[in-house]
């Protein structure tokens, strides 16, 4: 039998993990949530969407702790007030759009309170507005103002193989000045060098009490990495890559199996009681 944990809570990505492909939360996973309460293990989500995004999750899952929205870069309460937030420098802002722009990626913009896009029709407006249950706001163009509150930038693309290939351009073009992973096969988020799920680990043990290796993680995405690397137990979920998978200490079903569920009860659980 593997040494007990000292579990002290659970921190879930949300898209791809904690609800379905059809982006609904399941009996299972709420109840499993409920039982990690009923255990003392605290709760938590993390995700690329805005913390405006994930106000549908606050109630059936009776969250009461600090939510991270874009991958770390803001950091609210469950009423939505902001804790702390990292935003991108300008320079940076505007040396990203053109690194997007110059591969053919369309690009979004989110500042603390907005989304904003060029075109409503273009690839996956649509679904991520139904996904965040609020609407985009369209400009003609990214302006300075805009840029000088910027916490994230979405590089969008069904192009997988493009997008797999502008991560790793962007990675070496902006350095440390950004953070670059993608949260979705179609999507590459790049936000501040602190805003990125690792430092989402960090920071939640300083606000909670906790040490980092007290939390365990779940994900599916490469850049659910990094926090599965400052966790003391991590899960990968079956719906990710054999990448992802070989950087978590196991592996449960996919999120059309009630992967989550399954992980809690018969992992994190087990983990924290062995």
């Amino acid at each position: 039998m593997s040494r007990p944990r000292d579990i002290k809570l659970l921190l879930a990505d949300v898209d791809g993990t904690l609800v379905t492909p059809d982006k609904m939360l399941t009996e299972a996973t709420k109840e499993a949530v409920r039982d990690l309460g009923r255990a003392g293990i605290q709760f938590a989500v993390t995700s690329g969407r805005p913390p405006r995004g994930m106000s549908m999750l606050i109630e059936p899952l009776a969250l009461v702790g600090a939510l991270a929205g874009f991958n770390g870069g803001v950091f609210v309460h469950p009423d939505l007030s902001v804790i702390e937030s990292h935003r991108l420098d300008p320079t940076t802002a505007i040396k990203t759009l053109k690194l997007l722009q110059d591969q053919g990626l369309d690009a979004w913009v989110y500042t603390e309170q907005a989304w904003l896009v060029r075109d409503k029709a273009a690839a996956h407006v649509a679904r991520e507005a139904w996904t965040v249950k609020f609407d985009p706001e369209v400009v003609p163009s990214f302006t300075a103002a805009h840029l000088a509150h910027v916490v994230k930038i979405t590089g969008v693309s069904d192009d997988l193989e493009r997008v797999v290939a502008c991560e790793k351009l962007a990675q070496t073009l902006l350095g440390t000045t950004a953070s670059a992973a993608r949260s979705q096969p179609y999507y590459l988020d790049v936000t501040h060098p602190q805003a990125n799920k690792g430092t989402v680990v960090t920071t939640l043990a300083k606000l909670q009490g906790l040490r980092p290796d007290q939390i365990a993680t779940i994900g599916d995405m490469p850049n659910d990495v990094l926090m599965f690397a400052k966790s003391g137990f991590s899960v990968a979920m079956g719906n990710a890559s054999a990448a992802v998978k070989a950087k978590a200490s196991a592996v449960t079903e996919s999120n059309e199996n009630e992967g989550f569920a399954k992980a809690v009860r018969t992992l994190v659980l087990r983990q924290a009681t062995a």
